[in-house]
């Protein structure tokens, strides 16, 4: 099946995505997330409680996501959504009334079980439903757009926190997170959602720019290999009597797939390896401007430079959707050399290119999900996204761990530089691999679209 994508889009697909920008806004509008740390030390904790509190966090999140994407693809991925905010509530609601390192424990469980739930399933969601509507080619930019949302509601929860804060403190920015909750849990009532037993193979161009090689389709690829692959969900069903998945079955499948297939595996280490190491880094921006030698007033100022890049590279998709993979790989290059030296300036204006950075960052995350979602052939595709997301979690724990030693020894300017190299060496994988696959002719370019 090849995927046409309309100049004008379809009425459903611009109502598609208005539901999910309001859902991306609304989620990230948590007037809590500039607050939540000074709420634990006002309340007594020592550093290392809160420490342990950021592992729970993970935790619970890297435990639940799998699970939650099998869940997602076997019963229904708008309930998910609607449930995902919901459960954070709780959690937020649960700090203010009582608040303790036991209730803010179980807060973070609650919060990193709601991330998990509408992980994957989210991805899932948008990409099939444009799908359906033979819209696919535009999920880059529609995916895009929604990280750029979820940015502004980051941006607004700082705005608001303050003057909210000022008014009735630590409770009233609480019972302001559990109100915009509310919300974002009825607008996913609104996602459409048509469930079919397989997913439609969809054409390179929904792939992005980070597909293995530098034109072509991947529909005959992705025919070839979805033997294989798909093979193993539809036999786990069968075993079950049943035309829809079942939990189990979906997990099977889905583990099968991303297992079996060598394209759907390179697509979950690339989401993994592009968004783990600036998702990390990215809490330690306010370290890295203070060393600037500027004002504790003025940090804001500079951290507000890189969300603007945040929100600026989810715009690009549509723009970077038009690059090659060598020109992918030079994006990842050019972002990580941006990155060590804004970082190793150690003055403020060193920040407007490590803005650059995240901006070129932002973007070749939102085109490695892209990537990922094109590769995926079989019904269980929230199961595949949820095991890039768990990998992306696993190493930002890892990336944390690294660079706790670095900054220490170093300090954060040189942290922050040995972080642009993981980028380097992606583009280095994907320019060579591109390049062993041009010159083994015909047959080995074709094996290079399928992995």
């Amino acid at each position: 099946m090849t995927v046409h994508t309309a100049r004008v889009p379809d009425p459903r697909v611009r109502r598609l995505a208005a539901i999910l920008y309001g859902y991306a806004f609304l989620g990230e509008l948590v007037l809590l997330y500039p607050l939540y740390a000074l709420l634990f030390s006002d309340t007594g904790l020592s550093v290392w409680q809160i420490s342990s509190l950021f592992v729970i966090w993970s935790a619970s999140g890297i435990l639940l996501e799998v699970p939650s994407g099998a869940f997602a693809d076997a019963v229904s991925r708008r309930l998910l959504l609607a449930l995902a905010p919901l459960v954070t509530a709780a959690g937020f609601a649960l700090w203010v009334l009582v608040p303790s390192y036991p209730a803010f424990a179980v807060g973070f469980v609650l919060w990193g079980a709601g991330g998990a739930l509408a992980s994957g399933a989210l991805e899932a969601l948008v990409f099939d439903e444009l799908d359906r509507l033979d819209a696919a080619g535009r999920y880059a930019r529609v995916i895009g757009r929604a990280r750029t949302a979820e940015t502004l509601g980051v941006l607004a929860s700082i705005v608001l926190a303050g003057p909210v804060f000022a008014v009735g403190g630590y409770p009233a920015v609480g019972v302001a997170s559990v109100l915009a909750c509310l919300p974002a849990a009825a607008v996913a009532t609104r996602f459409p959602e048509h469930r079919r037993r397989d997913a439609p193979l969809a054409a390179a161009g929904a792939a992005g720019p980070a597909a293995a090689t530098d034109a072509g389709p991947a529909a005959t690829a992705s025919q070839e290999r979805t033997g294989r692959a798909v093979e193993a969900g539809r036999d786990a069903d069968d075993e079950d009597g049943d035309d829809d998945l079942g939990w189990w079955a979906s997990l099977r499948a889905g583990l099968a797939e991303a297992h079996a297939d060598r394209a759907v595996r390179a697509a979950v280490l690339l989401v993994a390896a592009v968004a783990a190491v600036w998702g990390a880094i990215e809490e330690y921006t306010p370290l890295l401007a203070r060393d600037t030698g500027v004002a504790e007033a003025a940090v804001p100022l500079l951290l507000l430079l890189i969300w603007v890049g945040v929100s600026a590279g989810g715009l690009l998709a549509p723009a970077g959707e038009r690059l090659t993979t060598r020109g992918y790989a030079g994006l990842l290059a050019v972002s990580g050399v941006a990155l060590a030296a804004g970082a190793l300036l150690a003055r403020p204006v060193g920040f407007v290119l490590v803005a650059a950075a995240f901006c070129g960052f932002q973007l070749a995350t939102v085109l490695a999900d892209a990537r990922l979602q094109a590769r995926i052939t079989g019904s269980s595709r929230a199961t595949v996204t949820s095991l890039a997301g768990m990998a992306t979690d696993l190493t930002i724990i890892a990336v944390y761990g690294g660079y706790g030693l670095l900054a220490t020894g170093a300090g954060n300017g040189v942290a922050f530089a040995v972080a642009a190299v993981p980028y380097l060496i992606v583009a280095l994988l994907l320019v060579t691999r591109g390049g062993r696959r041009a010159r083994g002719g015909p047959g080995r370019v074709a094996a290079g679209r399928a992995g």
